[in-house]
């Protein structure tokens, strides 16, 4: 049974749908699917295209607005939006380290969650598309993780696509995960640069908490192991628009005195381990390298061992000389499977999907190359989390696509860029730009 109920401006309704585990076997497991629909309060009684939009991750659920928020103020214009929670994320029927076990043991749940990926994710859409607009093809707005999502529905069901919008997420289509990593590195370094040469003082800030986290053994409230490579994994906020400044606040005010000395603050520690913690997405750190992952290599722990080819990061050795630390950014590794309570029930989990070689490919070369669904796509110029070099040759390759190539926002621009961002991409797919 559906529940509508309202909010400033919308009228939302709670939407539910169970479809196959594997689709490949349609009589076989089910699982359930959450989505959220949302119209404007004035348009609720009216006949409206349909709006998909699929969220960054992988592992994350649809984002929660409060009326119209961001980019959604623009898309209520003349959508009614579905905000889908992809499968495993949000309310539709989670992974996590609660409810894994009831697969079975590691084995059981890394053969559950290779089900995870954008393949399925296009065929949970395909499935509620014929519940939600009785068979008529909708948009689809791709966020990230949520384009690399678009870019498979393009391969594999472009018959259920009217449009398609892609905001910092065409992804490569042969990439494996090292070639991913070995171009994001120098990336991350950039940005962390440019964090210090807007605020000079962070340097001595980072690299002073990166020597305690080496000389110390410091264990946050929520029974995080707070290391010095998990400490430079927080450069993850340099990838949106106001995380140096965030990144800033945090490290001004780490340290307090105590009577047995420097110590890290708890306001400190708190805020760490909310940025920090898997608890709400762990399914971003298990399946995250398997999004690169489409013939019989496996992924290995890329990050982790392309990370060893870029000696800048080792905080260790960086402290005996005068250089600045090195933040991370988007990338995981197995030492995130010891120091977070949240994912230490799966390490075993995570390192059977590490090893797996029978990854599928996700897209279809010949049918984007065939692409008759009007597309078009942000690329942010020196994108943190997505290379944009790779979306730019992916770019060249799908038929009819239109790129916006910006350095005005960071990955988070459809955010933070609302509704302009959403709004130019709709402009280029009708030829109005």
């Amino acid at each position: 049974m559906s529940i509508s109920y309202r909010q400033p401006g919308v009228v939302l309704t709670d939407r539910r749908f169970t479809v196959p585990l594997d689709h490949a076997d349609p009589g076989g497991e089910r699982i359930e699917l959450y989505a959220r629909e949302v119209v404007a309060g004035d348009k609720a009684d009216k006949e409206l295209p349909w709006l998909l939009y699929l969220q960054g991750g992988p592992g994350f659920g649809a984002n929660r607005f409060i009326g119209r928020q961001a980019w959604l103020d623009r898309a209520l214009d003349e959508y009614r939006v579905l905000l889908l929670d992809q499968r495993g994320t949000g309310s539709s029927t989670p992974a996590t380290r609660q409810t894994l076990p009831q697969r079975g043991g590691p084995a059981a749940q890394a053969d559950y969650l290779a089900h995870f990926r954008a393949d399925s994710i296009v065929r949970d859409c395909e499935a509620v598309r014929a519940e939600v607009t009785g068979g008529a093809p909708w948009t689809v707005l791709g966020q990230s993780f949520g384009g690399f999502c678009t870019v498979s529905y393009l391969s594999l069901a472009p018959e259920g696509l009217n449009t398609a919008l892609i905001t910092g997420g065409l992804p490569s289509l042969d990439a494996h995960a090292e070639d991913v990593y070995r171009a994001a590195y120098p990336r991350i370094e950039r940005k962390v640069t440019a964090h210090y040469a807007r605020y000079p003082q962070d340097i001595e800030r980072a690299r002073r908490i990166a020597d305690h986290l080496l000389t110390h053994d410091v264990v946050l409230p929520n029974g995080y192991r707070l290391t010095v490579e998990a400490f430079q994994s927080l450069g993850l906020m340099l990838g949106s628009g106001d995380g140096s400044h965030r990144l800033h606040h945090l490290l001004a005010d780490a340290f307090v005195r105590t009577p047995a000395g420097p110590e890290l603050a708890d306001a400190f520690q708190e805020q760490v381990q909310s940025l920090l913690s898997f608890a709400g997405h762990p399914l971003y750190a298990l399946v995250h390298e398997s999004i690169y992952g489409q013939d019989a290599r496996p992924t290995a722990w890329a990050a982790e061992r392309v990370r060893a080819e870029f000696p800048r990061f080792d905080a260790a050795k960086t402290l005996t000389g005068d250089e600045p630390l090195l933040f991370t950014g988007e990338t995981i590794h197995p030492w995130m499977f010891e120091t977070d309570p949240a994912l230490r029930p799966l390490r075993e989990t995570a390192e059977l999907l590490a090893a797996r070689t029978d990854w599928t490919p996700l897209y279809d070369r010949d049918r984007l190359a065939a692409n008759e669904v009007p597309v078009a796509a942000a690329v942010y110029h020196d994108d943190m989390y997505v290379d944009a070099g790779h979306s730019l040759r992916t770019a060249r390759t799908i038929r009819g696509l239109r790129t916006w190539v910006t350095d005005e926002y960071e990955h988070d621009g459809l955010r933070s860029g609302a509704p302009r961002v959403l709004d130019r991409l709709l402009a280029m797919v009708r030829d109005e730009v």
